[in-house]
């Protein structure tokens, strides 16, 4: 192996140790920086080729590609008069989303940020929509409370992964489905697949969506561009938009490193 490869493979691990550091902290004020833009999904987003084209109204058509993630996730199983937990909720579009229009019994967004809570208890007047304040690896449910887990792009901030999976577990009635997608970088994917394949659930089905994500980024690119101008310093704007490749000319950081995005679906029993 070549020097520069073993130090990439030194330095990129310390590196997202940091980043994951400083995200917990930008997704804590999220909620009350973007507050005034109405931002209600904070995933990235997910087109096909050729295109999904699902069917949205109109209030939903701008939210388009990060819908298409959410919509590609839950509709592997049938949610329909079924008891929903979503974990890492957001800003509750997705939540919105999925009540309305796969029609579960009923649908619970839980998320550990709680001036996002108060956000979507105060934005939301969907029936059978509710959000609850709480933690990811300590789930405040009873043993068999849901038909169905889901989790968007959010098990990556989480500092004891398995344990998340045992909680996943114990919530889920029998016969129940975890729904997740997620992505991991070269040097943590061996650590994730095990925990996958260690959980008390069986693994159904997964896919690698790569393509798919880095195609929605590229359509969501000039909302978040113009979403980040309002909020950043000039001096600062720059940087940003390459850093985040929003400008559509730089390669999107998870494509230089090296990833793996992928969609499971997990049985419980």
């Amino acid at each position: 192996m070549a020097l520069k490869d073993r130090l990439w493979g030194v330095v990129l691990p310390i590196g997202w140790k940091l980043n994951q550091k400083a995200q917990k902290y930008m997704y804590s004020s999220s909620t009350k920086r973007y507050a005034g833009d109405e931002l209600v999904f904070l995933n990235t987003g997910y087109e096909e080729e050729p295109p999904m084209a699902i069917p949205l109204e109109p209030a939903d058509e701008p939210e388009r590609y990060s819908i298409q993630l959410y919509h590609r996730v839950a509709a592997q199983v049938n949610l329909a008069g079924k008891r929903v937990l979503e974990v890492g909720a957001g800003h509750g579009g997705g939540a919105s989303y999925l009540t309305r229009t796969l029609h579960p019994e009923s649908y619970t967004g839980l998320d550990l940020n709680p001036a996002g809570i108060a956000f979507c208890q105060k934005k939301y007047d969907v029936p059978g929509l509710d959000f609850v304040q709480g933690d990811a690896q300590n789930l405040p449910f009873a043993d068999e409370s849901f038909d169905a887990v889901i989790n968007i792009e959010s098990s990556l901030y989480y500092p004891d992964f398995s344990r998340f999976l045992g909680e996943v577990a114990r919530v889920l009635r029998p016969g129940g489905h975890f729904l997740y997608t997620d992505f991991r970088l070269p040097f943590n994917i061996a650590a994730w697949e095990t925990a996958l394949a260690n959980a008390p659930m069986r693994i159904v089905s997964q896919t690698e969506i790569n393509d798919e994500i880095l195609r929605g980024y590229e359509k969501l690119a000039p909302s978040w561009k113009a979403l980040h101008d309002r909020h950043t310093p000039r001096l600062l704007r720059g940087a940003y938009v390459k850093l985040f490749a929003l400008d559509g000319k730089t390669t999107h950081p998870l494509k230089i490193w090296g990833f793996s995005y992928r969609v499971y679906c997990l049985a419980k029993g």
